[in-house]
């Protein structure tokens, strides 16, 4: 008997280092695990409730370039410091990129940007890149789309989302009821937020999943749930849903499913119908339901880069326009200071006039 033909369209397997292998090689320190300890569990008590500020996840829209991503963390940073007392601001480290078709996938699957797909690669700049990131003073968060990677990532992340085209994956809600952060699930691309609050309430139990060990060791892994899932509205085909029936519609339905509601409001995506320079309108909307005392939105989300606008990646890779998005359009540094500043001001002459209850 013939034995069974196996691999038939893979032309290369290429091994990769285990995530113990290469946190040996990139370590955390203890004053990172403590700083990493301290964003998470400010991250939790936001979403909880326990803490009033705002979630701020503010970033590329997905990093290419570390050299530009530093530059920008580190102006992140004293925006941070300046409006701490509002926000906790989470610097957008996105890594992977689902594609609708085709396209780059991002830094981990693709670093050099060329096609070569040299994933070993792409995961050392990545994990160097957060560690450079945390250093500077920053917690950061990323899209969980490929189920392995978590285990090179998990110990530095301080939050994590799961996207519209995969809040429907069983395999992520387990991956997600296992994840050492809060879990934001994104509402599908239709824009109904039903499969983002069945992710929420399946990433809130405890699940099996298989995966890997830090050891590479194939394994089956056992959770607890993440208590801290949530949901993120980001529009969809029918447009905008971060107004005020929108959210209120989505708090109902969190509350039915037995739920306390938390949401996250994505300013970018289909809810500034793809245009970035409309961000602004819908961070000032956020802004507007708290004041009004709405307690159920956690945070917001900007897609945000050195300088506005994207760009096709060229042939020539020294053709890049450094510090501009090969993605989604982002607004530009100081659009980010502009519009963040201001929304820190209404809140604070809110909690000024109107007491602590309002916000």
């Amino acid at each position: 008997m013939k034995e069974m033909a196996r691999d038939v369209r893979i032309s290369e397997i290429s091994p990769l280092r285990s995530p113990d292998q290469l946190s040996f090689q990139l370590p955390l320190t203890d004053e990172d695990r403590e700083r990493i300890a301290s964003y998470r569990d400010q991250v939790n008590r936001i979403i909880s409730g326990e803490d009033k500020r705002l979630l701020a996840i503010v970033g590329p829209c997905s990093i290419h370039d570390p050299k530009a991503a530093i530059e920008y963390a580190e102006k992140l940073k004293k925006l941070s410091d300046e409006l701490s007392d509002q926000f906790l601001v989470v610097m957008r480290t996105y890594f992977e990129k689902p594609r609708t078709a085709l396209g780059w996938k991002g830094l981990i699957i693709d670093p050099d940007m060329d096609g070569t797909y040299d994933m070993d690669k792409g995961l050392e700049v990545c994990r160097k890149l957060l560690l450079d990131i945390t250093h500077i003073g920053l917690p950061v968060g990323c899209e969980c789309l490929d189920p392995i990677v978590p285990q090179y990532t998990d110990e530095l992340m301080s939050w994590s989302s799961i996207g519209a085209r995969t809040t429907e994956s069983q395999t992520h809600r387990s991956l997600a009821s296992g994840l050492s952060v809060a879990i934001g699930f994104k509402n599908s691309t239709s824009g109904d937020f039903t499969a983002a609050i069945n992710a929420v309430k399946s990433a809130r139990e405890p699940a099996a999943f298989i995966g890997i060990r830090r050891n590479g060791v194939i394994a089956q892994y056992h959770t607890t749930g993440n208590s801290f899932a949530h949901i993120i509205l980001r529009g969809g085909v029918n447009g905008a849903n971060y107004y005020e029936n929108d959210v209120e519609s989505a708090e109902k339905a969190m509350v039915k499913a037995g739920l306390a509601p938390s949401i996250v409001i994505d300013c970018s995506h289909a809810n500034s119908n793809k245009d970035f320079t409309r961000q602004k309108r819908v961070l000032r909307s956020v802004v507007d339901q708290k004041v009004w005392g709405n307690t159920s939105i956690k945070g917001f989300m900007l897609e945000s880069n050195l300088f506005e606008g994207n760009q096709s990646i060229p042939c020539n890779l020294k053709d890049l326009k450094y510090g501009v998005s090969v993605t989604d359009a982002c607004i530009g540094w100081e659009e980010t200071e502009r519009i963040m500043r201001h929304a820190a001001d209404i809140l604070r002459k809110a909690k000024e006039h109107g007491g602590e209850e309002i916000l």
